[in-house]
């Protein structure tokens, strides 16, 4: 039989460690082609290029896997591997990352990683975004490709939900092991932003964005919980925005 066709892109840019590690232990289990940004593209959300040109270029970085860097986003990587790279063909699974850096709670919103999953979803496709909560530059990703080959190997076996992709957030390496693999929520977390003001040498105005993240969530069953507890946190995401329980309360009290 056939291996399945497994996309992969992210959002630290096709030269990143990340991918590198998820390109080599996807190769085990399918054969891979790899869409990724040719630079940075952290915090883009799920931004797409509308007004200026899109640039693809092959790339050997991975060797004998087919690879291409995109001057686009996350988003529009998936989109033109779609429509362009893989054209008739369909992928079995999207996997994105592993990124450098959790992508927990609120920061799914602004997550070019997840961003990429989400977008393979909306096409119906089976869609994992990984990161690893570690942002050292001597970050270790060893410890993650067991749990990036069981997740992935399982999400191919058994399908996923259509139009649902997978946050998985992983722990940085810590000298006790990982305790195992917790199905979460999405925590009831933010970021409370500072915009410190500066000055550049010609005395013009610039501003740097700092703050610090505040979770108000104090359950168990969260993906802040899981990290901050050794777990492996997986949530299950999805692109309809839709606050459900608010619209009885708007058609019973506004009167419009």
């Amino acid at each position: 039989m056939s291996k399945p066709l497994i996309l992969i892109s992210n959002d630290d840019g096709i030269t990143s460690k990340g991918i590198r590690v998820l390109v080599e232990t996807m190769k085990r289990l399918g054969d891979v082609v790899v869409v990724a940004p040719d630079g940075p593209q952290s915090g883009m959300g799920h931004a797409i290029t509308i007004g200026n040109t899109l640039r693809l270029e092959e790339n050997e970085i991975f060797g004998d896997v087919s690879a291409y860097e995109c001057s686009g986003t996350p988003a529009d990587c998936v989109k033109i591997a779609k429509h362009f790279v893989l054209k008739d063909r369909q992928p079995h699974l999207v996997v994105s990352g592993i990124n450098h850096g959790a992508n927990t709670s609120i920061s799914v919103l602004y997550s070019g990683t997840m961003s990429a999953a989400i977008e393979a979803a909306l096409e119906g496709t089976p869609a994992i975004g990984f990161s690893l909560c570690d942002y050292s530059h001597e970050a270790d990703f060893d410890h993650a490709v067991e749990y990036v080959d069981r997740i992935a190997k399982t999400v191919l076996e058994k399908g996923m939900t259509k139009g649902v992709a997978l946050n998985v957030n992983i722990p940085p390496r810590r000298n006790e092991s990982i305790k195992g693999i917790k199905i979460c929520r999405q925590a009831n977390a933010k970021w409370q932003e500072d915009f410190d003001q500066r000055h550049d040498p010609y005395g013009r105005r610039y501003f740097w964005m700092a703050g610090n993240f505040i979770n108000h969530d104090k359950g168990e069953d969260n993906d802040e919980w899981a990290i901050a507890n050794n777990y492996v946190s997986v949530v299950p995401c999805q692109y309809d925005l839709t606050a459900h329980h608010a619209i009885s309360i708007l058609n019973d009290e506004w009167d419009i």
